[in-house]
């Protein structure tokens, strides 16, 4: 990847936070506003609800992305699964008729696996628009982690571009803000010798990757 590259990579991945961030952020301020004329005590209440749900919203939104593109996760090169689940737990209940079954065999992953989950589990959960269920699974064997997200619903919004971030194939043309998260892990996947996959239908998404497990591997 050239200086360039990642630089527009990185700014779209800024611009993908930020449109996440907007509705939630944009939610509170509206909210202040509200309260700062309301005098009414149960609309003052009602208004409060507004925002403790918002400034919820809001914190989980931050705390995925910051794992999810950024460098958080400790210092070690492992990640317990108890953190990635939380948070894509929290993404989830702010949708309706979205549930998730787990099946993650590890009590830790690497880095690079725990950015690879994240972002799938993101792309899932744009695409069960009118609710369905989400399958998590990762386990580790023969020396490589092995991840499926599996989405199913009555109507899966999946763009083709994000397939084409995913497999490696997208024109470069083509990156942008909801493209940029696939790219990042198909990037990611690459430089520690692994890769990505896809497949959809009308009514399932899945999601899988392989990515070897060893010294050295970037997170």
């Amino acid at each position: 990847m050239t200086d360039r590259q990642a630089t527009d990579l990185a700014a779209m991945l800024c611009s993908r936070l930020c449109h996440d961030m907007l509705s939630p952020v944009g939610a509170m301020s509206n909210g202040l506003e509200l309260l700062a004329m309301e005098t009414d005590a149960e609309m003052r209440k009602n208004v409060m609800q507004l925002l403790e749900q918002s400034a919820s919203i809001s914190t989980n939104k931050l705390k995925f992305f910051r794992l999810a593109f950024g460098a958080a996760g400790g210092f070690g090169d492992h990640v317990d699964v108890e953190e990635p689940k939380a948070l894509i737990a929290a993404l989830v209940a702010d949708k309706n008729g979205v549930t998730i079954n787990w099946a993650l065999a590890d009590r830790t992953l690497g880095k690079p696996a725990i950015k690879v989950l994240l972002n799938f589990a993101q792309i899932a959960i744009d695409a069960v628009v009118r609710g369905g269920t989400l399958d998590i699974g990762a386990e580790r064997r023969d020396g490589a982690c092995e991840i499926v997200v599996r989405a199913a619903g009555p109507r899966i919004a999946f763009d083709d571009t994000i397939g084409h971030a995913l497999d490696g194939s997208l024109d470069p043309a083509e990156l942008s803000s909801r493209t940029a998260a696939a790219h990042m892990i198909a990037l990611l996947a690459a430089e520690n010798g692994g890769g990505l996959q896809y497949a959809k239908t009308g009514d399932t998404l899945v999601l899988g990757a392989i990515l070897p497990e060893g010294e050295g591997l970037i997170g």
